[in-house]
């Protein structure tokens, strides 16, 4: 007879697309075990803006596993002990193409709980913002923002105490197959895999990835001091309305390019655009910019960094209050698809997100993945 393998479901990873993956399958009553090759999560996830954003995201199966993440951090969030800092955001437009691109989104499906605020009630309600320059804003109620710092390693200690998920640090995966992961300490035993690699290409599976034509993008990020308000929801301009698919979709935003490229043309050639959340401690996270390339250097430049502050400057109509932390974060991308879901071999899959969205649309797409790993046995 077969020994049983040890675990149910093994995942390489734990990022939070590899911690998405094992909730799943825990809610399931699955033993799970989840390996990583650092000693705590040390990429995108925690460096990004822990800015769960439905608003704005690709029509249809991207905007769906949006909606569907909000919901479960909202439930892991209440259980973990992790704050939810704010709720909502505000998408502001300075021009009268960008105004019409927000009139557009409202009618659609993605636009149902939002509304379009005029300058006197951006002035009422949201008076730290510059509302002598922006001719309207969208306010949606659906994002919320997390410290990501602090969610995701509470995420883990949640699945741990929770659901006993086991998990194994500073242990390197050199190959995959099924139902075997070969690390250096050995091989561990499972009837399903998910290996969730990040932005890594090479260690495992490069040859699957490679036929995806996944990249890595590189985003500068910067920590603002408290600027003396409290920010009511997330703060983003123009310049997003041209970069979130859920928007620049629309007819409407040809019109906004054209007129973005002819006067911030600095901005678009350094994928910049605008978020600003805010911590409990009442700084700003603010960012950000996108390069490309295989390996992206791990320098923040001063020039884009500036971009960034002026942009700030100039929604909320103020010089940005000091710099008080500077990083650089990198994920995976591909021009062409929002996730990669491959089967390299039987009872594995291979998943990335390759948005820079995996907080926004993760624990969706680890549902996902785990429905298709264990269908069988839910048939049988």
């Amino acid at each position: 007879m077969t020994p049983k393998p040890s675990y149910d479901l093994a995942v390489v990873g734990s990022g939070i697309i590899g911690l998405a993956c094992a909730l799943a399958a825990a809610r399931l009553g699955k033993r799970v075990i989840v390996i990583d090759r650092d000693a705590q999560a040390n990429g995108a996830s925690v460096r990004n803006f822990g800015f769960v954003t439905v608003t704005g995201q690709e029509r249809g199966a991207m905007w769906n596993r949006a909606c569907r993440s909000a919901q479960v951090w909202d439930e892991v969030a209440a259980c973990a002990g992790i704050p939810v800092i704010h709720r909502g955001l505000v998408m502001t437009a300075r021009r009268p193409e960008a105004v019409a691109v927000l009139e557009a989104f409202l009618p659609t499906e993605m636009g149902e709980g939002c509304a379009l605020l005029s300058p006197a009630m951006l002035a009422k309600h949201h008076a730290h913002l510059a509302t002598d320059q922006i001719k309207a804003a969208l306010y949606s109620p659906h994002d919320l923002r997390v410290e990501s710092r602090q969610a995701i390693p509470r995420v883990a200690a949640y699945l741990a105490e929770q659901y006993g998920v086991v998990f194994q640090r500073q242990t390197t995966v050199t190959a995959v197959e099924t139902s075997k992961i070969h690390t250096q300490g050995g091989i561990i035993e499972a009837d399903a895999i998910a290996v969730c690699p990040g932005d890594d290409l090479v260690s495992l599976f490069a040859d699957r990835v490679a036929q995806y034509g996944v990249t890595r993008c590189k985003l500068q990020m910067l920590r603002l001091a408290n600027p003396g308000f409290k920010l009511t929801g997330a703060v983003m301009s123009d310049l997003g309305l041209v970069r979130y698919a859920g928007y620049a979709a629309l007819p409407q935003a040809k019109a906004l390019l054209t007129r973005l490229q002819a006067e911030q043309a600095q901005y678009l050639a350094n994928g910049i655009h605008l978020i600003v959340v805010q911590s409990e401690d009442g700084s700003l996270v603010v960012g950000d910019s996108h390069h490309y390339g295989p390996t992206p250097d791990p320098f923040a430049h001063q020039a884009v960094d500036q971009l960034i502050l002026d942009e700030y400057a100039a929604v909320f109509g103020q010089a940005p209050p000091r710099v008080i932390e500077r990083w650089t974060g990198t994920y995976a991308s591909a021009s062409d698809r929002t996730v990669v879901i491959d089967t390299p071999t039987e009872g594995v899959r291979l998943v990335m997100v390759t948005t820079g969205a995996g907080a926004s649309t993760g624990f969706a797409l680890g549902e996902e993945v785990i429905e298709q790993l264990f269908a069988k046995a839910a048939v049988a």
